[in-house]
C-alpha cells in the first residue's frame, strides 16, 4: 500500500513482507499458493502502530526539509533547484497521504473484526447524574481479610517512614542552603 522508508544510516536494510490483509504465513511454515489464513486484530494493531510511527517520521522529515529550505527573499534561485525541492516535498506528502489511507484501512478492518467484542461506553464510565450499578461483592474468608489488614498496616508504616525521611531530607537541604548563603 505504501512505500517503505529508506533505511536509516548505520542500520542494515530489513526484508519486507507484502501480505494481503487477509493472509499471513504461519510461524515455521511456508505460505502455500492456495493457503489463506485470517490475520488477528492484534497483528493488525501492530501494523497500525508501525504505520503511525512511519507517519510521525515522515512528518518530521517534512518539517526538517521545510526548515532547511531557504525563503527566496528576492534572491533568484535556479528553476531546477526550486523544482527539485518542490518534487521532494510533493513525494513526501504523497507518501504521507498513502500512510494515512493505510492506517484508515487498518482501523476499519480492526473495528470490523472486533465489533462483537466492543461494549457500550456507558458500561465503563457512568455519566454525571446516573446511578452507579451496584456490584455484588461476595464475602471474603477471614484469612483474606486478615491478610488485607496486615498489608494495609505495612503500607501505612512504610508511608510514615518515607514521610520522616522526606522531612529529614528537607531539613538537611534547608541547612545546606543556609550555609551556602552565609558563605557568600
Amino acid at each position: 500500500m505504501a512505500a517503505s522508508l529508506p533505511p536509516k544510516p548505520g542500520m542494515p536494510p530489513q526484508p519486507q513482507q507484502h501480505l494481503p490483509l487477509g493472509a499471513a504465513a504461519a510461524p515455521g511454515q511456508q505460505q502455500q499458493p492456495g493457503a489463506v489464513r485470517e490475520i488477528s486484530p492484534v497483528f493488525l494493531c501492530r501494523i497500525g502502530q508501525e504505520t503511525v510511527q512511519d507517519i510521525v517520521s515522515r512528518t518530521m522529515e517534512i518539517f526538517q526539509f521545510t526548515r532547511a529550505t531557504q525563503l527566496p527573499n528576492g534572491v533568484t534561485q535556479s528553476q531546477a533547484v526550486y523544482q527539485d525541492r518542490f518534487g521532494k516535498l510533493q513525494e513526501h506528502l504523497r507518501q504521507l497521504a498513502l500512510l494515512f489511507r493505510k492506517l484508515r484501512l487498518l482501523y476499519e478492518r480492526c473495528v470490523e473484526m472486533t465489533s462483537d467484542l466492543q461494549e457500550a461506553p456507558a458500561e465503563h464510565v457512568p455519566y454525571v447524574g446516573e446511578e452507579l450499578m451496584s456490584v455484588k461483592v461476595e464475602p471474603c474468608s477471614p484469612a483474606i481479610i486478615q491478610e488485607r489488614k496486615e498489608v494495609l498496616e505495612k503500607v501505612r508504616q512504610k508511608n510514615h517512614e518515607m514521610k520522616v525521611l522526606m522531612d529529614q531530607m528537607r531539613n538537611l537541604l534547608w541547612d545546606v542552603n543556609a550555609m551556602l548563603t552565609l558563605r557568600k
